[in-house]
């Protein structure tokens, strides 16, 4: 037996106690360091096959793209970010919704974007597939967040609804990337309760620090702050962050693959979905309407 094979299987023998404290803190210290340069990991990965096989069609139009956009996370925060660069955004007047992106843009550099991120995606989402059913939950409990925020925003405040939706799809990116920096230790991929602990502690501030180093707006980063630590409801939506801690609630705080078992949040979801029972029907229709395009 060769060094080589000496070593993968010392990586893949269960570490517990210091040993996987130790293997957790140097995850998290290569984060912060991966977080400095250019961040490119995946979502769902149905989404990002879809995407490439629409796009491999020259007569797509901008509007069915713009579907796809919207409800793809990463891609939609990379887009916000290149619209309001110094090459497309020349005048500094911020793009704050993914529409004022798009049309900044423009059709072909939209497309070419797109299709370059998803690629990147596929390429590596090869760890990921054993856990492919916990990425597609975390992105479907996205989808509803962001139709409850955006119904939210439009009945119940003055902000932009578009703007709360783009809030909502992204409030969980953090998750999604403490769940792909995961697997890619050997250590961690077999310890699944390892990996959960390491999401629920950690995605909230690894998501505002990743919306950050993606350059979204400040409001929208500050959005994802606190969004599954139980706290009383808001009165009135005063911020991007109230309306996604509630839109959160609505949709199952702590999605149930977590296997939390918090009764604050349990009731917490109760009442939020109580509150705003009258808005229901619209946020499940428009969920419903968002995830149609990927079946």
């Amino acid at each position: 037996m060769g060094i080589t094979e000496d070593k993968d299987i010392d990586a893949r023998k269960d570490k517990t106690g210091d040993a996987l404290k130790a293997q957790r803190f140097q995850m998290l210290k290569d984060i912060a360091k991966e977080l400095e340069g250019e961040v490119v990991f995946p979502t769902c990965f149905d989404a990002a096959l879809r995407l490439r096989k629409e796009l491999q069609n020259p007569d797509v139009h901008i509007e069915r793209i713009s579907k796809f956009i919207i409800i793809e996370p990463l891609i939609l925060a990379k887009l916000m970010r290149m619209a309001n660069s110094v090459i497309y955004n020349p005048t500094g007047a911020p793009a704050r919704n993914p529409t004022e992106a798009i049309n900044r843009l423009g059709l072909n550099v939209v497309r070419s974007t797109i299709l370059a991120i998803a690629m990147n995606q596929l390429m590596r989402a090869k760890e990921l597939v054993p856990f492919s059913d916990v990425a597609t939950n975390l992105w479907e409990h996205s989808i509803v967040t962001a139709a409850a925020a955006q119904v939210l925003a439009n009945a119940k405040s003055r902000l932009n609804p578009e703007s709360a939706m783009l809030a909502g799809l992204v409030h969980d990116l953090g998750a999604f990337y403490t769940l792909y920096r995961s697997v890619q230790y050997p250590e961690l991929r077999i310890r699944p309760e390892s990996i959960r602990y390491l999401i629920v502690e950690w995605h909230e501030s690894i998501g505002e620090t990743l919306l950050n180093a993606l350059e979204l707006p400040e409001e929208i980063a500050h959005a994802v702050i606190d969004h599954d630590r139980p706290k009383v409801l808001p009165v009135t939506f005063l911020s991007f962050q109230d309306i996604i801690y509630v839109a959160n609630l609505i949709a199952g705080a702590c999605p149930s693959w977590l296997k939390i078992n918090d009764e604050r949040l349990g009731a917490l979801t109760k009442q939020a979905r109580e509150s705003y029972a009258g808005l229901l029907p619209e946020i499940e229709k428009n969920a419903k309407e968002m995830k149609s395009i990927f079946t």
